[in-house]
């Protein structure tokens, strides 16, 4: 085997993950190479995924509250937007993020290379120019090399091929090509029922686009349990958005200036048509252009099989983020890439990943966020709980914010009391689950958080509720 190396890790790919794990092999005194190939620095969270996509919710949020004031006896009227600008301060935003992240990366801690690259055997690494043909099409033939002992592999993820022969996604739009919109269409139909179709769908109907939303399971978000997704539903129809569930997609064809999607629906065949059809219908890890066959590593659909320590089956070869495509969250990219970047520093003392607390946040309005298991999970891991909840309808500061969507659930251990699992959908959903994140993290019983001292009247106090049933529950069955 070569002994000596040019680097002693390489790390394929800029983002979140990659940069992780590049800042920790490089502070424990390993020489560290980042190559990086996306035509913009900074990773899908930074330039097309968490941010811009946030900022813009964030807008329609305002829009909504204007538009919608007269609760709190507040009248508005002819309120109108500019979208150029609402783009134009999302652009700003994003430019400030991806600066700094450029800046991490040229810090002078390890090197940063722009270029392409595929491994032509376990240890080498061969690199193209950056705008080749040869470099956008994946087609590596003569280049630069470079070889490293430990290769940690963070190339992302991109839009997933169609599953439905008729519907071509490059006549669509997408998650990346809505970022540039410098126009709202009148009407677009959204296929797909995940964060990112959930997420868009609100976007455009609160700026006043006419939104049909097309999925395939039964509800939408059908990974969190169907009480949550139900929640949502019911405020989408409220805000005016057309929405199919349990459908099978049949055609998709252009009729004059608009496109028409067909589909069934409970048995009947259903028209749609829209100035746009928007393809939120997944993404795939990015590494079909790595060679990774070649050199043996092993992937199921494209993703990198990893193990909880981030190495592949090809053991000095790790891989970290959506190219991983388990859990496709930022800071799981990040806590991936620490993961990885501490183990081929440290192999005598390796760290593994846990996912015990692992979080999910849908940034719609209401906010849907869960941490730990669901019930969904319990009951396929066959793991007892007890659960409770309790409605935001039916609580002091919710009531004055006119936040009355939604509900906190808690799910317990039924001997112990520990708290396993949180959901919260509604008001500032994403910031109210820290609170279980850490009660979580430190192993707290219902009983421990119940008798937390809450501010009233708080968001956050609303937590109380399930826990004390929880725990009256639990001390009724432990006597």
């Amino acid at each position: 085997m070569q002994k000596s190396f040019d680097y002693d890790v390489a790390i394929i790919g800029g983002g979140s993950g990659g940069y992780a794990a590049a800042r920790v092999a490089a502070n424990a005194g390993l020489k560290t190479v980042v190559i990086e190939g996306g035509e913009e620095v900074g990773g899908l969270c930074i330039l097309r995924g968490c941010m811009p996509t946030k900022a813009l919710l964030y807008a329609a949020e305002v829009m909504h509250l204007t538009t919608h004031a007269e609760p709190w006896g507040i009248r508005a009227e002819n309120i109108t937007f500019n979208f150029k600008q609402v783009m134009a301060r999302k652009d700003l935003l994003i430019k400030g993020f991806a600066d700094y992240r450029h800046e991490q990366l040229r810090n002078g801690k390890f090197e940063f290379i722009r270029a392409n690259g595929r491994l032509i055997d376990g240890h080498t690494l061969e690199l193209l120019p950056m705008g080749s043909d040869e470099g956008r099409k994946g087609n590596f033939r003569e280049g630069r090399t470079l070889t490293a002992k430990y290769f940690i592999i963070a190339t992302g993820s991109k839009v997933a091929p169609s599953p439905v022969e008729c519907i071509d996604p490059s006549h669509c739009l997408n998650s990346d090509a809505a970022l540039k919109l410098t126009r709202l269409p009148k009407s677009v139909i959204v296929l797909g029922g995940g964060a990112i179709a959930c997420e868009f769908s609100q976007f455009f109907r609160r700026f006043g686009v006419k939104v049909t939303l097309i999925q395939r399971s039964s509800h939408i978000l059908h990974e969190f349990d169907s009480d949550a997704t139900s929640e949502l539903e019911k405020v989408f129809r409220h805000e005016g958005i057309t929405l199919y569930t349990g459908t099978k997609i049949i055609d998709s064809r252009k009729v004059g200036s608009q496109k028409e999607v067909v589909f069934e629906c409970l048995g009947k065949t259903v028209r749609v048509s829209a100035e746009e059809v928007f393809y939120a219908l997944g993404r795939v890890p990015n590494t079909d252009s790595l060679g990774l066959d070649k050199i043996g590593v092993s992937t199921d659909c494209g993703r990198i099989v990893t193990n909880h320590l981030m190495q592949s089956n090809v053991p000095h070869i790790y891989a970290v983020g959506d190219c991983t495509g388990q859990h496709e969250i930022v800071h799981i990219a990040v806590q991936q890439g620490e993961v990885a970047g501490h183990n081929v520093a440290h192999p005598k003392r390796m760290k593994e990943m846990d996912y015990r607390l692992l979080t999910e946040v849908i940034f719609t309005e209401p906010q849907i966020a869960a941490v730990g298991l669901t019930e969904q999970k319990a009951q396929k891991r066959t793991i007892p709980y007890l659960a409770a909840s309790y409605p935001f309808n039916d609580h002091g500061k919710s009531l004055i914010m006119e936040a009355k969507d939604g509900f906190v659930k808690l799910l317990a251990d039924p001997m112990t009391g520990e708290i396993i699992g949180g959901c919260c959908v509604g008001p500032y959903g994403g910031e109210l689950i820290h609170e279980i994140i850490a009660a979580m993290c430190k192993r707290m019983t219902v009983h421990e958080l119940a008798a937390m001292p809450h501010y009233h009247p708080t968001l956050a106090e609303i937590w109380t509720y399930p826990a004390e049933e929880l725990a009256e529950k639990i001390q009724i069955r432990g006597n």
